[in-house]
């Protein structure tokens, strides 16, 4: 779990990426529209610089990686992972293949060495630089070759680790190629009905994280799909093209938030200060940029009957959004920046609608969230048997102070001495404790942070929201490199 819930840091490291894509790109199909940039120099100097970010995912992925596994974000293990990407690629373009093996290819194969160069080969080559790392940085050699000892031999053991994985994959890359084409074939060969099993998934594997690997199918050009790549590039079908995005919009812009508005409303009224302060700047999160995790994290450990509830409005709304035609697309996520900066992009199709599609689904999420709460007593925040009244520090997440939300984080997390590591991803603080009968989770959550996660004795995982990077620095500062 410790591994997987790391991996899922990685990833997003390169999809931070994206809003700068989007922005450029968004940007340059507005001015340009019609002419993808041909018709007005501004525009085509933005959709290129787009474009490269787009184009060079796999590579960011391998970088991102990289330096996410590793023990320590070092510029040496995303070097590492670089190599490897290269290598790997290189010996498995379709040329090389047929060198080596001495044949022609089938088309088949063919067609699976021609895509080589994705997103799986460059998580795979991330994880190959960050064992190499972590593995071998601390490496000492004889005097004849002390130059190469350290840092400098993972480089070197990389390249010997990617040969023997390029040369695996030589033999085993058709057939997971052929596997995720069937499965993608199969998921668009049932129309709206395959984009509302995608989205239902989507959601459901967020809690471990995997939704990124998921959503490497679909969006990128993993097997052919693309969805992403296509709407931005317009490579793609107008009324086709997209229909694995656009049903986010509604859920992310409004059903979420109302959701968060049904739970504000349950909670008790000693409480609610504490609630609008975790469920207010979530709801606002998700509508701006589509970061959902602050609310969904709020809810979906109390009440998981709510979270499946979620899953399945996810998928309806993907279903609705599929067989209609309307069209958006996003580089980040389902918020509304994104959905501005699509709105003239070639691909995007009657966006527009989403407004009233979304304000509908915000009603029967407030409807629905609020009915289950209060029928069934969910301990949803604001609702917990806990009275955090007194507890409260007159420090919150709230009012901007974050070392004072860092120190109280951390004197629940059991003091300096007893964190082992500590990260963060895009929302949440991951953590690494020694004792986990010293942390305390009230007082963690008398900061204003959106819940505490435990998926094991040794792991605490504290869900901050997208201020979590101020936090998790005013943390280093106390605890340095302990």
């Amino acid at each position: 779990m410790k591994h997987v819930q790391r991996l899922g840091r990685s990833l997003m490291l390169p999809v931070a990426t994206l809003p700068i894509a989007a922005l450029m790109l968004g940007i340059g199909y507005w001015i340009d529209p019609n002419g993808w940039g041909g018709d007005n120099q501004i525009a085509a100097f933005l959709v290129k610089a787009g474009a490269a970010i787009i184009d060079n995912m796999p590579i960011l992925f391998a970088i991102g990686v990289a330096i996410g596994m590793a023990d320590k974000g070092d510029g040496t293990s995303a070097l590492a992972g670089l190599v490897s990407f290269l290598m790997i690629t290189t010996l498995l373009s379709p040329g090389s293949v047929e060198n080596i093996l001495n044949r022609a290819l089938s088309e088949v194969h063919t067609a699976a060495f021609e895509k080589i160069d994705n997103v799986f080969i460059g998580i795979l080559s991330g994880l190959i630089g960050a064992f190499s790392y972590n593995r071998f940085k601390n490496t000492k050699l004889p005097d004849a070759f002390a130059f190469f000892s350290g840092k400098r031999s993972v480089a070197i053991v990389t390249g010997g680790i990617s040969i023997v994985a390029a040369f695996l994959l030589m033999f085993i890359w058709p057939f997971i190629f052929g596997g995720l084409v069937a499965f993608g074939e199969a998921v668009v060969g049932i129309g709206p009905w395959g984009a509302a099993i995608y989205g239902f998934f989507n959601r459901l594997l967020i809690p471990l994280g995997l939704h990124h690997a998921l959503n490497q199918v679909f969006w990128f050009d993993l097997v052919g799909i693309n969805d992403l790549g296509n709407f931005w590039n317009n490579t793609g079908l107008l009324g086709e093209t997209g229909v694995y995005m656009t049903g986010f919009f509604p859920v992310m812009m409004f059903g979420l938030p109302g959701a968060a508005l049904a739970m504000y409303h349950t909670a008790k009224t000693t409480q609610r200060k504490v609630a609008a302060g975790i469920l207010m700047s979530g709801a606002l999160a998700s509508f701006l940029t589509g970061v959902t995790e602050p609310i969904e994290f709020a809810f979906m450990f109390l009440a998981p009957i709510l979270y499946v509830i979620h899953a399945l409005l996810t998928a309806i709304s993907m279903f609705i959004m599929a067989i209609l035609p309307i069209r958006a697309g996003f580089n980040f996520s389902g918020g509304f920046i994104d959905l501005f900066l699509s709105a003239r992009t070639p691909l995007a199709l009657n966006p527009w609608l989403i407004i009233p599609i979304g304000l509908g689904f915000s009603v029967i999420y407030y409807a629905l969230f609020r009915i289950i709460i209060t029928k069934f007593n969910l301990k949803t925040p604001g609702r917990e048997d806990e009275d955090y009244a007194e507890e409260e520090s007159k420090f919150t997440l709230a009012t901007g102070d974050f070392a004072a939300v860092a120190a109280t984080v951390l004197e629940g997390l059991g003091g300096a001495d007893n964190i082992t590591s500590l990260d963060n991803c895009i929302t949440r603080l991951r953590v690494e404790i020694k004792d986990y009968l010293l942390v305390d989770e009230k007082k963690i959550k008398s900061a204003g942070v959106s819940g505490v996660i435990r998926p094991s004795k040794t792991s605490v995982q504290v869900v901050v929201g997208t201020q979590v990077q101020h936090v998790a620095d005013e943390i280093h500062k106390v605890i340095g490199d302990k």
